[in-house]
């Protein structure tokens, strides 16, 4: 037995925010009834990260709402608000990821829903919160990546800002609003009360700057500075970095820089004695490494490095960790399947409870799959 079972969300958000955080409880056992508008459905289903296409519609959509049914219904239509009310009545969670104001025209705001269903955990999800300058601005990755100040602690100095490659704000702010949830279900189990849970993707992303923003309000809010080469973290000291080999590439975190040369040989290091010169002068630091590294492969290094308990990786590809068994011994690709038999690979839940991984077999379902279904079981007309 999962631990949600039994537990019934009603999803009425779209694109990736708030719909990684309903995988997420799907995952540990929650049914997720996903609410879509008609003909078009979730916009995640034609947002393309790339020309893969899963069954006609995009992998994005495929990954992150596999394992949840498809309600379809027109919010602004009386008959399918009333049917989506119904559903909102026998839900214990209610999330969306509507902006500021919209949520309220169509009538499915707090302090609506909570007169018809006062037990609900109300889960949102806003771009910037629901006050200030920014309320109304589109909650968008990139977007709230650049406003953050995320994007100017990668790449090296003078590089200009560089965002992750990755929807990173969206699916921290759906992490935290599941966390979120799952504490407002353990105080409706305590209490019987319910609650409304909100989070907003810029606090997510800023959280998630806590050493760093942390650190700028106590070294007199100086500029953040990278290193001019091997940047990997804006604050850290050398030798902490990417570095090329002869033959690849290796990544190096903290270490003492005396001993890193006497270990890989390299007299120069030799003189930074002064752990405050590993920051002062990581540039330098950086640079003979930089040099010296080249004239050894990978593997060589690392023979020499990790015996030392020098904390080191070589950097590979997906390739090659897919290939390797420190990858292949999580078990942590599934394949899924459609309603209409069509199968796919994707990750898995990363969670174990009591030892047991966490999968599903239910891919992501076709626009309105589950309508007639679900109004036979949850809605009486």
């Amino acid at each position: 037995m999962k631990p949600l079972q039994d537990i019934l969300i009603i999803d009425l958000s779209q694109f990736l925010s708030a719909p990684s955080a309903t995988l997420r409880l799907a995952d540990l056992g929650a049914r997720v009834i996903k609410v879509e508008r008609p003909e078009t459905g979730d916009i995640c289903r034609q947002l393309y990260v790339s020309n893969v296409i899963l069954n006609g519609e995009s992998s994005v959509f495929r990954a992150i709402n596999r394992n949840k049914e498809s309600f379809q219904a027109d919010l602004k239509n009386e008959r399918d608000k009333k049917r989506v009310l119904k559903l909102i009545q026998k839900a214990d969670v209610l999330v969306h990821n509507f902006r500021p104001g919209v949520i309220e025209r169509l009538g499915f705001d707090y302090e609506t829903i909570k007169k018809i269903n006062p037990n609900i955990v109300y889960g949102n999800i806003s771009g910037y919160g629901t006050e200030g300058p920014w309320k109304s601005k589109p909650g968008q990755d990139l977007l709230v990546q650049s406003l953050s100040g995320l994007t100017w602690l990668s790449g090296n100095a003078g590089s200009g800002p560089v965002p992750m490659g990755l929807a990173i704000v969206d699916i921290l702010s759906g992490s935290h609003l599941a966390q979120g949830i799952l504490a407002a279900l353990v105080k409706k189990a305590r209490t019987g009360k319910g609650t409304k849970v909100s989070v907003s993707m810029l606090e997510s992303i800023l959280d998630f700057q806590f050493e760093t923003i942390t650190t700028f309000y106590h070294d007199g809010g100086e500029p953040t500075e990278r290193t001019a080469s091997n940047n990997a973290h804006a604050y850290l000291g050398a030798p902490y970095g990417i570095y090329e080999t002869q033959n690849g590439y290796l990544a190096l975190a903290m270490g003492a820089i005396p001993f890193l040369g006497e270990l890989l040989d390299c007299e120069q290091l030799l003189s930074y004695t002064e752990v405050t010169s590993w920051f002062t002068k990581r540039d330098e630091i950086k640079n003979i490494l930089t040099n010296h590294l080249k004239t050894k492969n990978t593997e060589g290094w690392l023979s020499i490095l990790e015996p030392a308990d020098i904390w080191c990786a070589s950097v590979i590809d997906w390739k090659t960790l897919f290939d390797h068994q420190g990858f292949k011994i999580l078990d942590m690709i599934q394949k899924v399947k459609m309603g209409d038999g069509f199968e796919y690979e994707t990750t898995r839940c990363p969670i174990k409870i009591d030892g047991e991984l966490l999968k599903s077999p239910l891919g992501s379902p076709a626009l309105g799959e589950h309508t007639a279904s679900i109004v036979n079981e949850l809605i009486t007309e």
